[in-house]
């Protein structure tokens, strides 16, 4: 019996042609196929670097179809690589539905990392990147957009947004208006000819942007406020019986509910015991 190929998941440059890696290059080199975004714009990356492979096309309008075709050929011993037009595979560009895939027929799936638009644009940003929250491109429909950003109002980590120029401002807008003006980086064309950033905030972002064109990373602070506060400044509100039937209804014991009381209000629990002995 043939032994399975395996599924390599290629990242590629996001603009910058020498930010491919040499792995990547062998691998693309080695494998029999190359699963592709655009088969034209792979073309031109291959030809830069001598690279002679047949191509598929791989893009989001085929991708639960072609994706079985594409495990058939693995499992009869072929190795693919699949690329994106720019950057990882995967990360707002086609690649999870046939990984999900290819775990359930068992086969083999080789990350090749490299360059990711969203990772290069926060550490340049100078915020927070001990933990951040990945947004992707938010909702076409405004409807919807709002409600993604209405849903991560109280996120205090670092978020991050990729935005079509067209669309910038009027995202930024809805930013303001739901989450309040906010310190954001705003980041284009990366490792382009016309890399640039923006370290400022909301408000002033609004009224600098000129020249909109090309790809944009948005970095945004996260909440000062968490949704936890939020919601322990609605507890404290209530009157002690009230507070102690909210935890009683969640099944906690007397003991429980009095060191819960005691943190929420910041108090010693001995002042809470008090209250109900």
């Amino acid at each position: 019996m043939q032994d399975k190929g395996k599924l390599y998941l290629v990242a590629t440059p996001i603009g910058n042609l020498e930010d491919i890696t040499l792995r990547a290059i062998r691998i693309l080199k080695e494998v029999d196929l190359i699963a592709a975004e655009d088969t034209r714009h792979t073309l031109q990356l291959l030809n830069h670097f001598n690279i002679s492979k047949p191509l598929i096309s791989y893009y989001r309008q085929n991708e639960k179809e072609k994706a079985n075709s594409i495990l058939d050929k693995i499992e009869e011993g072929k190795n693919i690589a699949l690329v994106s037009d720019a950057g990882t595979p995967g990360i707002s560009d086609p690649g999870e539905e046939i990984v999900k895939k290819a775990i359930e027929r068992k086969i083999d799936i080789i990350p090749i990392p490299g360059a990711c638009a969203a990772i290069a644009a926060l550490i340049a940003s100078g915020m927070n990147t001990r933990e951040f929250c990945f947004l992707g491109f938010l909702p076409a429909n405004n409807l919807y957009k709002k409600r993604v950003l209405e849903e991560n109002k109280y996120e205090t980590k670092t978020i991050i947004i990729y935005e079509a120029p067209h669309k910038l401002k009027n995202t930024l807008k809805l930013i303001k208006e739901i989450w309040g003006n906010r310190k954001v980086t705003i980041a284009r064309e990366l490792t382009k000819v016309y890399e640039e950033y923006k370290r400022t905030d909301i408000n002033d972002a609004l009224e600098v942007l000129q020249d909109i064109r090309g790809e944009y990373v948005i970095i945004i602070e996260g909440s000062k406020i968490s949704q936890e506060d939020i919601e322990i400044k609605k507890r404290n509100e209530l009157s002690l019986t009230e507070h102690y039937k909210f935890y009683q209804n969640k099944g906690y014991s007397k003991k429980e509910i009095i060191k819960l009381i005691a943190k929420d209000r910041n108090v010693n629990k001995n002042e809470i015991y008090k209250e109900f002995t």
